[in-house]
């Protein structure tokens, strides 16, 4: 009694504590099931705790979790042994054992069970198995990919893409409604001296045939200083609604988008809105009185400004002395437009790690206007693709790297690969383009989307490596074993006691958590990580232990250990936008 009355008020009062906070943010914390759940019970009814957080070890030699104590001890100034050894011998479970070493209280589950429990749940819930509904009734708005009308869809703009895409996947995959927002560069002095360009050397077949290449030709040509008023007259017409400068605009647009649609096919990613910044435009004024009326908003030399020095930022400039806007003001319209239109829950920006200063000042300005949404409002921000050289690629002065160019390099190379590893493959085609994407998307996401990344094709396209084409081919294993067998659900899954067999388990059952710290962090590469290391663990599985030709109680437990994995890989390719094959 008089322990349990220490432990109340030793715990109870640690709690009260705001480093808690600091103590609870744990590297991996992980919810599984009724094992976690039992934990938290027992522990709850010894320290009479209202909250306890697990973290997971890092060798599964010291348990499956663990209820760390040093920290409470500091508080209390009482040895941190002590407190694990009380609460290790008053606690008791059929189905785990508990042991204190030093300041930690660990418990090792009972691996029959685990297994039993892991698998079961993948088998009744197969695509679903991972997914969650925390985000019930809550609402995401993804502004991502973003390319400017009239150039080419580079390289540059890859990133955004797909990141913002899996970050989409994820809150869909844990409940969330999810609009993504292609905010295209769809206007700006740009397009005048791109109406001026084509009235002056415009040919409509070369147009129409190849958009992005002709437009981009045309810019440049006409981009120099003898055009430059020309451009800027042409840009003001179309300003000011003039019919043929919008009839061109709106051609161009329409064709841009045309082209760029064929890319986002081949990537397999939609868009719920394509409204770009043109949509803005009869919305600007509004928004400044708004900012106007909150009284933030100040004249500087003839500007209109948002001054945040107070801050440690410099001014958000909102209007220039000669009366145009900006970037800022199309996008605090876009912000006040898509909260009205889609109530969102959080905003999300997925754009490069160079604006990382701009989007601090303009969700500062939307915070001090009193807008309390603006503190969720999300930066989630990307490092650059480099050359081989380590260079940064560009479109500067007409050298452009094309996405089209770089799918159509990585289709030619993936079907010589699969050419020479299985050339009675049906569907050769289709399945080199999507392994080609696969290597696209997997040689970016496996990366921390904050670190530039080198591209380099026979690093992607590599089928033994960290690669996309690896994981799709872990995945076509398994289908082709399960191919050959009936599986049967009600077996007897005790059997599975080889090592590779206990480490495949322990792996499926962490997949919830990776998907709700790489959704709730915006990491990809958490998931891209756990996806590559559950591939190897099977091959290492499938290497090591027979299958197929085992005895027949444990070959039919081993197909629904391979089914398992199948499952997930499925579902976590899925998640990184990746096509899960079943040959290749």
């Amino acid at each position: 009694m008089k322990d349990e009355l220490f432990l109340s008020f030793f715990f109870g009062r640690f709690l009260l504590r705001p480093q808690i906070k600091k103590f609870i943010k744990l590297r991996k914390i992980f919810f599984f099931m009724e094992f976690k759940e039992e934990i938290i019970k027992l522990l709850k009814k010894r320290t009479k705790l209202d909250e306890i957080k697990l973290e997971v070890p890092p060798s599964e030699n010291l348990g499956d979790y663990s209820f760390p104590c040093f920290d409470l001890a500091k508080t209390l100034k009482r040895d941190p042994n002590k407190i694990a050894k009380e609460l290790s011998e008053k606690i008791r479970s059929k189905n785990f054992r508990t042991e204190n070493k030093g300041p930690y209280l660990n418990f090792f589950i009972d691996k029959n069970k685990l297994t039993k429990e892991v698998l079961n749940k993948i088998l009744r819930e197969k695509e679903r198995y991972g997914s969650e509904n925390l985000g019930k009734g809550k609402i995401v708005v993804i502004d991502m990919s973003s390319p400017n009308i009239a150039k080419p869809f580079g390289i540059g703009h890859l990133r955004s893409t797909i990141i913002g895409d899996v970050v989409r996947n994820l809150h869909v995959f844990l409940g969330y409604k999810v609009f993504r927002i292609n905010h295209l560069g769809d206007w700006g002095t740009q397009f005048g001296k791109l109406i001026f360009a084509y009235k002056k050397w415009g040919n409509r077949k070369k147009l129409v045939k190849d958009p992005i290449k002709y437009l981009l030709g045309l810019y440049i040509k006409g981009n120099k200083e003898e055009y430059e008023e020309e451009g800027r007259r042409w840009f003001k017409k179309l300003e000011e609604g003039d019919k043929e400068a919008l009839k061109l605009w709106k051609e161009f647009r329409e064709l841009s988008l045309r082209e760029f649609k064929k890319i986002y096919d081949l990537l397999n990613v939609n868009f719920e809105s394509y409204a770009g910044e043109a949509f803005y435009n009869d919305k600007l004024n509004d928004a400044i009185k708004i900012l106007q009326k909150r009284g933030i908003v100040t004249e500087s030399e003839g500007a209109l400004i948002v001054d945040l020095t107070q801050y440690g930022m410099p001014p958000l400039l909102l209007k220039k002395s000669d009366g145009a806007t900006l970037y800022a003001t199309r996008d605090i319209a876009a912000a006040l437009y898509r909260k009205e239109k889609y109530k969102f829950s959080v905003a999300v920006y997925e754009v490069g790690s160079e604006q990382k200063l701009y989007f601090k000042q303009l969700f500062k300005t939307l915070e001090i206007a009193g807008f309390e949404w603006a503190n969720k409002m999300v930066h989630v921000d990307h490092g650059l693709y480099l050359g081989e050289d380590g260079k940064k690629l560009s479109t500067r002065k007409g050298k452009v790297i094309f996405m089209e160019d770089i799918l159509n390099e990585g289709v030619n190379k993936t079907k010589k690969i699969i050419q020479a590893k299985n050339p009675k493959l049906k569907n050769k085609d289709d399945i080199s383009i999507k392994v080609a994407v696969s290597a696209i998307k997997y040689g970016d996401l496996k990366n921390d989307r904050t670190k530039d990344v080198i591209f380099n094709w026979d690093k992607f396209l590599d089928f033994n490596g960290e690669t996309g084409p690896y994981i799709q081919y872990a995945h076509v294993r398994a289908c082709s074993v399960l191919r050959k067998c009936k599986l049967v659900k009600d077996v007897d899954l005790s059997l599975l006691k080889e090592k590779s067999e206990i480490e495949l388990v322990r792996h499926l059952k962490d997949f919830n958590d990776i998907v709700k710290s790489a959704a709730f962090e915006y990491k990809p590469h958490i998931l891209a990580k756990y996806v590559y290391e559950l591939a190897q663990k099977f091959n290492d599985f499938y290497e090591k232990v027979q299958i197929l030709k085992s005895e027949e109680k444990i070959r039919e437990a081993r197909l629904v250990l391979v089914f398992s994995v199948r499952q997930v890989l499925k579902n976590g390719l899925n998640l990184l936008g990746i096509d899960a094959l079943d040959e290749m």
